[in-house]
């Protein structure tokens, strides 16, 4: 890491973000005292965060990428066990494992064992283990990779729930429109700095283009596609499996523009549409690499 600073504020929503290889492993590790650093200071809740610190680690749920449960215990069975870790109560216990559970919408698995549930539902129950124990702090790493449309929309909207009731989420994607739907504030870091930060909409005022024209197109040749690219407006053009995408720079009757150009060229298309530049399209011009890398 080089220079990495940033503060986390309370009850946020923060995705930390970047290509593969960029430091957010190394930087959450760092701060849950599992990686030593050469200089610096790492505080939580106001205290230094150190190996020793238990008093500060009950209170953080970390829900990592691989899932972490154990195999001859059913659903509840491990909702208590990892519960059981900080809440010696029983009946205190008993009311956080069914509020972990209506969370994250197991309610009907209780008895199931980790092997009869699917990739969806286990990703839940990581989730469920991980946060029993109501922590101030949460780590979530991609907790929602290979999973089925149903259980990402309910893992999301237990993500804002865990907000909504208090807690504070680091959250690391590879999913843009996750950030988008989920996060109060982004961090984006490469080689261990951080490259930018703000929330999604302060970030996507940083990209060079102002708007971007899709149109599906059956077939245009690359002399055509040069033209477009040498007109004064535009920033960028590219035609791939069928559709040809224009980045403009300026302008502001860009689509009428394009239909125009098509019309005059004799090029017949499906379908056109314009959309804001995204927050992968800014993510693509600082690091010059694709989330996914």
């Amino acid at each position: 890491m080089d220079g990495l600073s940033f503060d986390v504020y309370e009850k946020e929503i923060l995705g930390l973000l970047g290509p593969n290889g960029s430091g957010k492993s190394t930087t959450i590790n760092c701060i849950l005292s599992l990686l030593k650093y050469s200089q610096g200071t790492i505080r939580i809740f106001s205290k230094e965060m150190k190996p020793d610190a238990y008093e500060i680690k009950r209170d953080i749920g970390v829900i990592f990428q691989e899932v972490a449960v154990f195999d001859e215990l059913t659903v509840y069975d491990n909702i208590d066990y990892f519960c059981g870790l900080y809440i010696r109560n029983k009946k205190q216990r008993r009311e956080y494992i069914e509020d972990a559970i209506r969370l994250v919408g197991m309610e009907d698995y209780k008895k199931f064992y980790p092997k009869q549930l699917s990739g969806g539902l286990l990703r839940r129950l990581n989730i469920a283990c991980g946060i029993a124990h109501k922590p101030k702090l949460i780590f979530l790493d991609e907790p929602t990779v290979a999973v089925d449309p149903q259980s990402r929309n309910n893992i999301l909207e237990g993500i804002k729930k865990l907000r909504d009731g208090g807690a504070t989420i680091v959250y690391t994607t590879h999913y843009m429109e996750e950030v988008e739907q989920i996060c109060d504030r982004i961090v984006i870091i490469d080689n261990g700095k951080i490259i930018a930060e703000g929330t999604s909409d302060s970030l996507k005022e940083l990209a060079s283009i102002e708007e971007k024209i899709s149109v599906e197109i059956n077939r245009i040749d690359d002399e055509t596609v040069k033209k477009i690219k040498d007109m004064p407006t535009v920033s960028d053009a590219e035609y791939e499996n069928g559709v040809l995408t224009v980045s403009y720079k300026s302008g502001n009757d860009n689509i009428a523009e394009m239909i125009d150009f098509l019309r005059n060229n004799h090029l017949k298309y499906n379908k056109i549409y314009s959309e804001r530049p995204t927050l992968n399209d800014v993510f693509l011009e600082l690091t010059g690499k694709e989330l996914r890398d």
